[in-house]
C-alpha cells in the first residue's frame, strides 16, 4: 500500500547525530517531508509540547534524560498535547527483557539497530495499520502491552485478577480518533 507521507510530523531523538541523519534520510526517502529531531529527551519534551508530532521515534540510551524517561513524562504529563502519540524505541540492545521494559514504559513499537529501511518502514506500518487501544491502569499508562487476541475473549479483563481498566467513553474514542487521524495523514486522505 502506498501512503503520503508528507503531512505527518516525525520527531526522531538521538544523541547520536549521524544516527539522527541516517534514520531522518530513511524517513524522507520513505515520504516524510515534516521530520524533527532531537538530542535527548528533555529535548524531545520540548519539541512535542512545541510540534506535537504525530509519531517519535527515539533512541533509549541517551543522557540526561534518556528514552524510557522520555516515554514516561510523555504519557504521564498534563502539558503533553498528545498522550497517545505512538513511540518506537530503537536501541542496539534487544533482549527480552529490554523489550518488556520498554513495553512497560508505554512504548508502542521496538525497533532494534542496526535496522534497514525495511525494518523501519515495517514500524510505522504496525503503528499505522494495527493501532493499539491504550490502556489506564493507575500506574500504567499507554498503549495495550498484550498483543494477542483470543478470539473467544468477551470480557473487560483477560485475568480473574487483572486490575487494569480499559478506559471507556470519551478517552478511548480520543484515541481511536486520534490514531484514525494518523492513519489518514499517512493516505493522504482529507480529515
Amino acid at each position: 500500500m502506498v501512503y503520503d507521507l508528507t503531512a505527518v510530523k516525525i520527531l526522531v531523538v538521538d544523541d547520536i547525530q549521524p544516527m539522527v541523519k541516517l534514520t531522518s534520510s530513511v524517513l524522507q526517502t520513505l515520504g516524510f517531508s515534516n521530520v524533527i529531531t532531537a538530542n535527548n529527551g528533555e529535548d524531545a519534551y520540548e519539541m512535542v509540547v512545541k510540534h506535537d508530532p504525530h509519531l517519535i521515534i527515539t533512541d533509549w540510551m541517551m543522557q540526561p534524560c534518556d528514552g524510557l524517561e522520555f516515554t514516561k513524562i510523555l504519557r504521564s504529563s498534563a502539558s503533553t498535547p498528545n498522550r497517545y502519540v505512538p513511540v518506537i524505541m530503537m536501541t542496539g540492545y534487544s533482549s527480552q527483557l529490554r523489550v518488556e521494559n520498554a513495553r512497560d514504559q508505554g512504548i508502542t513499537e521496538f525497533l532494534t539497530k542496526p535496522f534497514t529501511a525495511k525494518d523501519l518502514y515495517n514500524r510505522i506500518f504496525q503503528v499505522i495499520e494495527k493501532p493499539r487501544q491504550f490502556v489506564d491502569g493507575g500506574q500504567y499508562f499507554g498503549p495495550d502491552r498484550r498483543r494477542r487476541k483470543k478470539e473467544y475473549y468477551t470480557g473487560p479483563t483477560r485475568r480473574y485478577d487483572d486490575d487494569i481498566k480499559i478506559k471507556e467513553e470519551p478517552e478511548q474514542t480520543v484515541t481511536r480518533n486520534i490514531l484514525k487521524e494518523l492513519r489518514e495523514k499517512a493516505r493522504g486522505s482529507k480529515s
